[in-house]
């Protein structure tokens, strides 16, 4: 069982890294097929209702499985072993169904025309990317995606939780990955409608998504972390 879930785990961060990637380019409209643009898609309010649909599930599937209740209740049927790297897994094939599923709406918001412009637009559309990336090794990229928990069962080793610490980024706000999300998801120099509409409810998740993390998080870690709040910002630098 322990190569067995060695396996899962890496089978599943692989997973996870190809859609994420193809993410990349379905969010800044390039090197992809179908993007949260193109091609567009005939009749407005259908196209609503299943991108607004294809959003709940997503932020449905990432909310109910990252709350302690349910972890409890996986559990039950899963390894703890193999509890992260499910959930990495299932977030993978969500967010590939998001993809599959959506449905560009036509119209442009703005277009950024100025060439100068336009490359500071790209530059700080991939300057949210690197956060995310930079901010998943901040605080243990393997253990976010499941990986240290496989191997250190594979090296019969117990696993431990992360002790808490406030390194680069976290010293200042306590989300770095959901600043970079926000960032990656409006820095476009050209927004369609749908791109809009992407944008709008993904940003609406990933805030009440911060509000539910923070109480798990207070449960977790008690006064630490409550101290923390006091002297951080949620996402962005002496503002919020």
């Amino acid at each position: 069982m322990r190569v067995l879930f060695l396996i899962y785990g890496a089978a599943s961060y692989l997973a996870f890294l190809l859609v994420f990637v193809y993410f990349m380019g379905f969010v800044g409209d390039v090197f992809v097929p179908q993007s949260v643009s193109h091609p567009a898609s005939a009749g407005f309010s259908k196209a609503l209702l299943i991108d607004i649909g294809v959003m709940l599930l997503f932020g449905i599937q990432h909310s109910v499985m990252a709350r302690a209740g349910f972890k409890s209740f996986m559990a039950r049927v899963i390894p703890h072993t193999i509890e992260r790297a499910t959930y990495v897994l299932t977030s993978a094939i969500v967010l590939a169904l998001l993809m599959f599923w959506w449905r560009p709406i036509e119209g442009t918001v703005w277009s950024v025309e100025n060439p100068a412009a336009r490359a500071a637009v790209w530059a700080l559309f991939a300057l949210g990317w690197l956060l995310i990336f930079i901010s998943t090794f901040l605080t243990d990229h393997f253990d976010l995606f499941g990986l240290r928990q496989v191997w250190l069962h594979y090296v019969r080793r117990t696993y431990t939780d992360l002790r808490f610490t406030e390194r680069l980024f976290y010293r200042s706000i306590r989300h770095p990955m959901m600043l970079g999300i926000l960032i990656a998801f409006w820095a476009a120099p050209v927004m369609s409608v749908s791109h809009l509409v992407f944008s709008i409810g993904m940003s609406l998740y990933v805030l009440v998504g911060i509000h539910f993390e923070e109480k798990g998080l207070q449960k977790a870690l008690g006064r630490d972390y409550v101290d923390y709040q006091k002297r951080t910002r949620k996402i962005v630098p002496g503002v919020y």
